[in-house]
């Protein structure tokens, strides 16, 4: 019989809660947590009235229904296949229209869209609604005008420019659907996507910088084209965008000649075009493709236990509503005085919801940023949050530790007495990490908003509100409007107060993914089958006495050692609480006995050195804040972990580390794979020296 462990996470911070500070409070869309219940209470007994009020909101080409039965319905039984999940059928509405007219129309055309910061300092610019809807507008001429119609799919494979919102916008605005694919990804996983998708259509720029690494888009994309092209998918137009020349600093002359050796590759007349050229004598008028609620708006291709990518697929009118309403409500928008910076890529899910679409529907001005947060160095975010008055900032938990390393005084030069709202994005965040980005970044007058979501679910599902949710460190705290989580255990029973299992969702909500492009069996097996009547996000989760939910994990991250489930994230939060372990990742490993044992890897502060004698006070803190059981048979020196370019941690790889496993799959994804080589080699010395 398994049993689940109760998180060290929980026990460390159970009588830590924060209430919201009264600066955020006073201005906030959500009062206090009564006001949170009552229109959390209306979301999910009455969710035709509580969305259809928030859908008056927004401009339908076609109303939305007055009946219940057409506004909301689903069937999350396999059972009686197929999984169906629909909103407002029968309404039509355009999100681009949404996010760029309509606010034009209220008169907020002057008002600055978009603050777009470069890699480098000197590089800067801005764009205002109208402009920005200019620039759709000549784009989505440019696309109907290459024979692009609605249903088409469009693969976006760019930096992080204007004109990579103008792209997908455009899209949106056409009726086609767009597959923006991070632009780090290789020429195979791009080639991959396109396929999938279909694409006849890729959009890209020349290159761009990250640090001081320049990455050769033009070249990558052109390899990618070749390479579905042997596969039978044509690219019949391509569109760059001739972003290097353009830079205050282009980097050396290696940029100038990778720009102009990748067009004498590869270029091909009829198929290659400059972005510039062909928005030239583009029309900046263009009316909208009505689309059904249900029409698709866009994929994005997210990991698959079978190692093929699943191209999530999300619909239009319900993402709209969705994403319009987390934004203002995780982050208390406040229109007329916030300036706002999600520091995602928008080729992840975080940025296409909270880069583009949900602060555009929100008549918000935001940061687009092109760069890192350690170029030049590890101040970059502090001098953008204080120049531009940031008042929300989202950032992922990998990087505030990452920072963490520098020390609590890295930001005394700089004013951010402009933040209210600091959010978490893409894992749970451990408590110290909790604690420090609130006490040093929010200087202890700013709400934490630890969003709980995933590329499937389109928006936060579990989350504070920052004027209404008293917080406790680590915790996502309670679900979002409209969402209904429930903890199961292994037999799928529910699990009623508290306790530890698998968090699944009872009933949809409208931003949910609809299906997998050109796959519903899939889609129903992956989400569906293992709990028929729930939609399972693959994580575990507890909940605490007072009702407060915490993410574990994902399944797959925990183990069982000797019976008992455990989250590696639990052990993780227990190391990165001495003094002298920056950074740490836990894998299980196979065990004879136990069934699986710890394998951990840390990563030291600047200038300190791991020791025999820190292993064991790591170990000795487990066992004491967790339990024996609990203690690692491994605990290896990480100078560096394997992450992705998005910041976070490559565990599968690290398990194959963990298991002297040197056939690591595909990791064009990774940020830095010389760190591979550096870790197997630390594995050895630890081996040798036991």
């Amino acid at each position: 019989m398994t049993t689940f462990l109760y998180g060290y996470v929980s026990e460390l911070t159970m009588s830590d809660v924060y209430s919201p500070p009264d600066r955020v409070v006073v201005e906030s869309h959500c009062k206090g947590m009564d006001e949170y219940k009552k229109m959390y209470d209306e979301s999910i007994k009455q969710p035709h009235k509580f969305w259809g009020n928030i859908a008056e909101q927004f401009f339908w080409k076609t109303p939305v229904p007055d009946d219940l039965s057409e506004f909301m319905k689903y069937n999350f039984n396999v059972s009686e296949s197929p999984i169906k999940i629909e909103w407002m059928c029968g309404a039509q509405t355009n999100i681009c229209y949404n996010a760029l007219d309509r606010n034009v129309e209220a008169g907020l055309g002057d008002k600055i869209a978009f603050y777009w910061v470069g890699n480098d300092p000197a590089d800067k610019g801005q764009i205002t609604y109208r402009e920005l809807l200019a620039e759709v507008c000549k784009f989505s001429n440019v696309l109907v005008n290459l024979g692009v119609k609605k249903g088409d799919r469009v693969a976006i494979y760019m930096p992080m420019v204007t004109e990579l919102v103008v792209a997908m916008l455009a899209c949106a605005r056409i009726g086609a659907v767009h597959s923006i694919v991070f632009g780090g990804y290789s020429a195979d996983s791009l080639a991959t996507r396109i396929l999938d998708a279909g694409a006849r259509v890729l959009v890209t720029a020349d290159g761009v910088y990250r640090g001081t690494k320049l990455i050769k888009l033009l070249q990558i994309a052109t390899a990618a084209m070749e390479k579905a092209a042997e596969q039978g998918q044509e690219v019949s137009h391509h569109i760059c965008v001739s972003h290097l020349p353009r830079l205050v600093n282009p980097g050396t002359e290696e940029a100038m000649q990778e720009h102009t050796a990748s067009i004498e590759s590869g270029w091909k007349t009829g198929r290659d075009n400059w972005w510039h050229e062909l928005m030239r004598d583009a029309l900046p008028d263009h009316t909208p493709e009505w689309v059904d609620s249900e029409d698709p708006l866009f994929m994005l291709y997210t990991s698959g236990s079978t190692g093929k990518p699943k191209g999530v697929l999300h619909s239009t009118a319900g993402y709209m509503l969705y994403t319009a309403t987390t934004f203002k409500h995780s982050f208390d928008h406040q229109p007329e005085t916030d300036v706002y910076w999600c520091t995602a890529d928008i080729g992840w899910i975080t940025g296409h919801s909270y880069v583009t679409y949900g602060p555009l529907l929100n008549s918000a001005t935001s940061v687009l940023f092109e760069g890192t947060p350690f170029y030049p160095d590890h101040r970059r975010c502090w001098e953008i949050i204080s120049e531009y008055k940031v008042s929300k900032f989202y950032t992922a938990p990998t990087a505030i530790r990452s920072l963490m390393k520098f020390g609590s005084d890295q930001t005394k030069p700089y004013d951010l007495s402009s933040l209210k709202v600091l959010g978490t994005v893409g894992e749970p965040i451990n408590p110290e990490a909790w604690q420090w980005y609130h006490s040093v970044v929010g200087q202890g007058q700013c709400s934490i908003t630890d969003t709980y979501w995933q590329t499937e679910t389109g928006g936060h599902i579990i989350t504070p509100l920052p004027g209404a949710t008293h917080t406790k460190p680590g915790s996502a705290c309670f679900p979002f409007f409209g969402v209904v989580p429930e903890i199961l255990d292994e037999e799928g029973k529910v699990i009623e107060g508290e306790g530890e299992g698998y968090i699944v969702f009872k009933q949809p909500w409208p931003g949910m993914m609809r299906t997998v492009y050109g796959d519903h069996e899939r889609f129903e097996k992956t989400y569906f089958s293992k709990f028929p009547g729930y939609y399972m996000s693959g994580d575990g989760a507890k909940r605490d006495k007072d009702g407060y939910i915490w993410i574990t994990g994902r399944i797959d991250d925990m183990l069982n050692c000797s019976g008992h489930l455990m989250s590696t994230a639990q052990i993780e939060s227990v190391l990165v609480e001495h003094s002298l372990v920056a950074e740490a990742a836990v894998v299980p490993i196979p065990h004879l006995i136990k069934g699986e044992a710890l394998y951990c890897f840390v990563t030291m502060i600047d200038g300190e050195v791991y020791t025999k004698e820190i292993r064991d006070q790591l170990k000795t803190m487990i066992r004491e804040k967790i339990a024996p059981f609990a203690t690692p048979d491994y605990i290896q020196e990480a100078p560096g972990l394997p992450k992705t370019r998005s910041g976070k941690i490559m565990r599968r790889v690290l398990k194959k580390i963990a298991n002297d496993e040197t056939d690591l799959g595909d990791i064009s994804t990774m940020a830095d794979s010389t760190v591979v080589e550096v870790l197997f080699s630390k594995r050895q010395e630890m081996l040798d020296s036991k």
